[in-house]
């Protein structure tokens, strides 16, 4: 079976990007946080709300963690919990 990547430079800003597929320095903007209830909210009170813009700083090797940061709250995530929130207007890496 071949699979076919997209990479996100060339995805078109109204296509939801879960935040799991950011590299770090590229940015985004939250459009919608799935996933059990427990979870959403502990989300939320973290700052994971619609319309707010997360960066990812850092990601650890071996599909660790993601260090992202929501204005001035700094937050590790596992990439399941990444992985439901969608993010629209990804931004590129910076150069």
């Amino acid at each position: 079976m071949m699979q076919i990547g997209m990479t996100l430079k060339s995805a078109p800003m109204t296509t939801r990007t879960p935040l799991s597929h950011l590299a770090p320095g590229q940015q985004g903007v939250i459009a919608a946080v799935d996933g059990p209830e427990g979870l959403r909210q502990r989300l939320a009170a973290l700052g994971f709300r619609a319309g707010r813009a997360v960066v990812v700083l850092r990601r650890a090797s071996l599909r660790g963690p993601l260090h992202v940061r929501l204005g001035t709250t700094d937050v590790a995530l596992r990439q399941a919990e990444a992985g439901g929130v969608s993010l629209r207007a990804v931004e590129p890496q910076a150069a």
